[in-house]
């Protein structure tokens, strides 16, 4: 989940492995739903409606603000959560609040900063560097759909979260 326009479902599509998994567009606010994706069975990845920027009336925002608050605090199956953060931006005020109301959820997140190919190496490395320190470390991670750095590091994540490295007992 992240901000709208922060490229979410680009992040999904490539961590996934598959191209069209979720649809992306260039107009914030497209994804209105939660969008399920199986990997394996019983092993899912949810693509989130995004907050802050999509030109939505009032009422759908706060239509997606109960169904995401409901979503992740009642799915006893959430493993964890992927947030990712435009890293031109950085931690925005709406990120501060997301993360911090899911900190008493104890939720494994990992922060993914997308778009890190629009800075130069030095910028990026600094926002990264940044953003850990204003969440006192943790999982922070540039990422780009470029280069495709920073998918190894959240495919990673996903392993451990749904145990998807783990050979189960015959």
């Amino acid at each position: 989940m992240g901000r709208s326009n922060s490229g979410k479902s680009t992040a999904l599509n490539l961590v996934a492995g598959m191209r069209n998994l979720a649809r992306v567009s260039k107009t914030p606010g497209r994804t209105q739903l939660a969008n399920f994706f199986e990997l394996a069975p019983e092993r899912r990845l949810v693509d989130l409606p995004g907050y802050g920027f999509a030109h939505v009336t009032p009422a759908t925002k706060e239509r997606w603000r109960r169904m995401i608050e409901s979503y992740l605090t009642q799915r006893v199956s959430l493993a964890g959560l992927i947030v990712t953060v435009d890293i031109r931006r950085g931690i925005t005020e709406l990120d501060e609040q997301l993360l911090g109301w899911l900190e008493p959820l104890e939720l494994a997140v990992g922060v993914l900063l997308t778009k890190a190919d629009k800075l130069g190496r030095s910028a990026a490395r600094a926002r990264e560097h940044e953003v850990a320190a204003r969440l006192g470390g943790g999982r922070v991670v540039r990422f780009s759909s470029l280069s495709r750095e920073g998918v190894t590091e959240a495919r990673g994540w996903l392993d451990e979260w749904l145990g998807l490295g783990e050979t189960k007992p015959g």
